[in-house]
């Protein structure tokens, strides 16, 4: 999500980086920076870049430096519509295409079959390659400084009510008269597993730790009359690759194309970095048996969910979803891609993509044991859905 406050670029949106410098030096004896981001996710990265590309004394701030560029949820690139926005954000000198070809270890054209318009790009990344080649970008740009604090108000100028920075946790002040904010998951969230739930953006990958939302920001903008809304979005437990049998049935291979077709435009001559690295996804499939456990324990999901009071992106529908959307599937299941999380020498996570849930732990485990192939999985992590504070449509012409 990436929603721009007010005056955020409103006359800055086209400037030339020399009008960028006048600017600067019109208001040096005012604000410390000329464009503030608040997130560091895929957003924050590329709002970030752009800001300083145009010369502008940019802060990206986020809670924690080591989490930016962190791939949150699938550890994949691009698909029907996204890959084609990477490859237009490429087009504009953005950074999501170079760090995939830097980090991918699959790479597939959807659709080749039929005509170019609508073929579309689609990469696995090793999620710790990706993390480490976006912060070395973003350490390469000059004019950007990263700041670890987390935000909890907008610092507004109170004669006109526009903003003239944010304040982080500790009081302070950092200045700015445009404040972009890309807070994905994190403003107001709140993640939920069964009847559990608790205030969170995220689970970490690599721990126990949860990530903390953003409680004040979220506040901040109910208080300023900003319409919101909640939306959730959830996620898939993770398994141990190694317990995973790939011959039983057996699991239908998705190799990587022999020559991978690049994400970005500038690296169509010498190619993907990891080339001759590239590993395969795996199909198995849910069955009568999976459906059964599921329907059997709607009544254990989260109460908001239970109620469809909160909406859901249409685009990555749970497994209790696709059963009340798709109720006569028992017989032909439903697609779960088993999706490597890195390449072997670094990680044996599995992300088991078509199967998001917030069941309880347990429930998820049975659900995952009923498929070929993981008929003896181990769970490293459940999965949950998070829930949290969006900017309605309306927003844009607030």
């Amino acid at each position: 999500m990436r929603i721009m406050l007010r005056n955020a670029f409103r006359r800055r949106r086209f400037l030339t980086k020399s009008k960028c410098n006048n600017v600067r030096r019109f208001c040096s004896k005012r604000p410390k920076y000329d464009v503030v981001v608040i997130g560091g996710g895929h957003a924050g990265c590329e709002a970030a870049a752009a800001s300083a590309r145009m010369g502008c004394r940019t802060a990206l701030v986020t809670q924690k430096k080591d989490t930016i560029g962190e791939m949150a949820c699938n550890p994949s690139v691009g698909g029907i519509g996204k890959g084609t926005l990477v490859r237009e954000v490429d087009a504009l000198d953005g950074l999501i295409g170079r760090v995939t070809d830097q980090a991918g270890i699959q790479f597939r054209m959807l659709n080749r079959s039929r005509g170019e318009a609508v073929q579309a790009p689609r990469a696995q990344a090793d999620r710790d390659i990706y993390r480490d080649c976006m912060q070395a970008e973003l350490a390469s740009i000059e004019n950007l400084d990263v700041l670890e604090r987390s935000v909890e108000d907008l610092y507004l100028d109170e004669s006109d009510r526009n903003v003239r920075g944010v304040i982080d946790d500790k009081g302070e002040i950092i200045h700015s008269d445009r404040v972009v904010l890309t807070t994905g998951t994190f403003l107001g969230g709140i993640v939920h597993i069964g009847p559990k739930s608790y205030p969170a953006g995220r689970h970490r990958r690599d721990n126990d730790e949860v990530e903390a939302p953003s409680t004040g920001l979220a506040a901040t903008l109910e208080r300023l009359e900003f319409p919101l809304g909640r939306l959730s979005t959830g996620t898939p437990p993770r398994i141990d690759g190694n317990t995973v049998d790939y011959d039983d049935g057996p699991l239908l291979e998705q190799p990587s194309e022999e020559i991978p077709v690049p994400m970005s435009y500038m690296n169509w001559e010498k190619g993907v970095a990891l080339k001759d690295r590239l590993v395969s996804c795996y199909q198995t499939r849910t069955n009568a048996r999976t459906h059964e456990i599921v329907r059997e324990n709607f009544h254990l999901l989260p109460k908001f969910r239970q109620e469809g009071k909160v909406k859901t992106p249409r685009y990555c529908p749970s497994i209790e979803t696709k059963l009340k959307r798709f109720p006569d599937r028992d017989d032909f299941g439903h697609v779960v891609w088993l999706e490597p999380e890195g390449l072997p020498e670094n990680t044996s996570i599995v992300y088991p993509a078509g199967i998001s849930t917030s069941m309880p732990e347990e429930i998820q485990l049975r659900m995952l044991r009923t498929m070929s192939g993981l008929r003896n999985a181990e769970m490293l992590r459940p999965g949950y859905v998070v829930e949290y504070v969006v900017f309605e449509r309306e927003a844009r012409e607030f």
